[in-house]
């Protein structure tokens, strides 16, 4: 059985930074890409940061170059380091699974129980 399990949410002054863990288990962790999303009030989920099998990594626009996703595949674990952070960073962010891409809610297998970041000006 799939789990990802995040933490590291908080709450930080506009410029401020933070990074956010998922732990994984429950599958052969190599074989899957893992990505971070985020949701705001009753609007959709959106991708934040993919990291694909092979290692590769995406980025929404909003957040290229203050986000960086990584992932320790010895501790099965998935990293999103934010700096930077913005008020419009403020979310519910999610860790997320899936096959091969991880961008978009239909790419997804399975998600975690999310994590608050709140961003204040």
């Amino acid at each position: 059985q799939v789990k990802l399990m995040e933490s590291g949410g908080g709450s930080v002054q506009s410029g401020g930074s933070l990074r956010l863990s998922c732990a994984a288990s429950g599958f052969t962790y190599s074989t899957y890409s893992l990505g971070w999303f985020r949701q705001t009030g009753g609007n959709q989920r959106e991708g934040v940061a993919c990291i694909h099998n092979d290692g590769s990594a995406t980025y929404a626009d909003s957040v290229a170059g203050r986000f960086t996703i990584s992932q320790d595949t010895a501790r099965h674990t998935l990293y999103l380091q934010m700096t930077n952070l913005k008020p419009d960073d403020t979310a519910m962010y999610y860790c997320a699974s899936s096959g091969w891409d991880c961008t978009t809610v239909p790419d997804i297998w399975d998600w975690g129980q999310g994590t608050q970041v709140t961003v204040s000006s």
